[in-house]
C-alpha cells in the first residue's frame, strides 16, 4: 500500500505544483480585487491575504463602467462565432476527412499550415478587408459586430478537430445512409454531427473563451464604446497616466465568471470530446 502510494507521489505532487502555478495569477487577481484603498496593493514583501478586506471595489466597477453592455456586446459576438466555427469547420472538415479528390492532403497540410501564422502578421491586411467591406462600428452596430466576428469565423485548429472526429465514425453509417437516400449534407446533419457531439463541445469552449478574451482585435475595430466588448471596456478603466488596479482586478474578475460558467456546463463533453479528436491522424 506503501509503496503504492510513493509510486504515484511525485506525479501527483508535480500536477499540484502545476495546477498552483496556474491559478496563481487568478488567485493575485482576486486578493488585489478584495484589497481596500487603504492597503498597499504594490508593498514588499507582497500580502496575498487581503488585510482591510472589502467587496466595494466590485460594486463601483460595476456602476463606473456599463457592464450590462459590454457583457451582451461580449455575448453577441462570441455566441455568434462559436456558431459559425462550428458549422464552418464540421462543413470544411467533412470532405478533407471522407471524401476522396486530387489534392486533398496538400489542401489538409496547408490548412494545418495557418497554425504557425500568428494573427499579429497578418492582422494588418484583414483589417483592410474590413475597412473596405465597411465593417467597422463607424458604419452601424451590425456591421460593427461582423467586423468582430467573421475574421474569427473558422480556424484551422476547428477544422483539424473535426476532421480527427470524423476519421473515427465507421463508413457504414454512410453507407447505410446513402443506401436509405440520404444526399450528402443530411448525413453531415443527421448522422456526422449527432455523432461528434462531444468533440464539438469542446471546439465551442474553445472558441467561447478565445472570442470571450480578445482584446487586440476589438481594440483595433471598435471607436465606439457602445460597442466594446468586456476586455476592452474594462481596460477603459485605466487612464492615460494612472490607473486604478483595484478596479481593473475587479473587473477583470467579473468578466471571466461567464467563461468560467460556461466551460463547467460543458466539462461533461471536454474529456471524451478530447479523446474522440485524438484516435486517428
Amino acid at each position: 500500500m506503501i509503496k503504492k502510494f510513493f509510486k504515484g507521489f511525485n506525479t501527483h505532487l508535480f500536477l499540484i505544483v502545476m495546477s498552483f502555478l496556474s491559478l496563481f495569477p487568478f488567485l493575485w487577481l482576486t486578493s488585489t480585487a478584495l484589497k481596500g484603498i487603504n492597503e498597499n496593493i504594490f508593498q514588499y514583501p507582497p500580502s496575498f491575504i487581503p488585510q482591510d478586506l472589502t467587496f466595494n471595489n466590485f460594486i463601483d466597477v460595476w456602476n463606473q463602467i456599463p457592464f450590462l453592455i459590454y457583457f451582451a456586446n461580449s455575448f453577441i459576438v462570441a455566441v455568434f462565432t462559436v456558431i459559425l466555427n462550428l458549422i464552418f469547420s464540421s462543413l470544411a472538415a467533412y470532405p478533407l476527412a471522407r471524401m476522396e479528390f486530387k489534392g486533398k492532403k496538400l489542401i489538409f497540410s496547408l490548412i494545418l499550415s495557418t497554425i504557425m501564422i500568428p494573427f499579429q502578421a497578418i492582422m494588418l491586411p484583414i483589417y483592410l478587408i474590413v475597412l473596405k467591406l465597411h465593417l467597422v462600428d463607424s458604419y452601424g452596430y451590425v456591421l460593427g459586430y461582423l467586423g468582430l466576428i467573421l475574421p474569427f469565423a473558422v480556424n484551422a485548429f476547428g477544422i483539424f478537430l473535426m476532421r480527427q472526429a470524423f476519421l473515427t465514425i465507421p463508413k457504414e453509417m454512410e453507407e447505410a445512409a446513402f443506401i436509405d437516400g440520404c444526399s450528402i449534407f443530411d448525413i453531415w446533419r443527421k448522422i456526422l454531427l449527432p455523432v461528434t457531439a462531444p468533440t464539438l463541445a469542446v471546439l465551442a469552449i474553445f472558441t467561447f473563451i478565445g472570442s470571450w478574451g480578445e482584446f487586440l482585435w476589438p481594440s483595433i475595430v471598435l471607436t465606439k464604446k457602445a460597442l466594446y466588448t468586456l476586455p476592452v471596456g474594462v481596460n477603459d478603466l485605466q487612464g492615460m497616466f494612472s490607473a486604478n488596479w483595484r478596479y481593473i482586478a475587479a473587473g477583470s474578475i467579473i468578466s471571466i465568471i461567464p467563461i468560467i460558467i460556461f466551460f463547467i456546463a460543458m466539462q461533461k463533453y471536454f474529456v471524451s470530446g478530447q479523446n474522440e479528436g485524438a484516435i486517428k491522424g
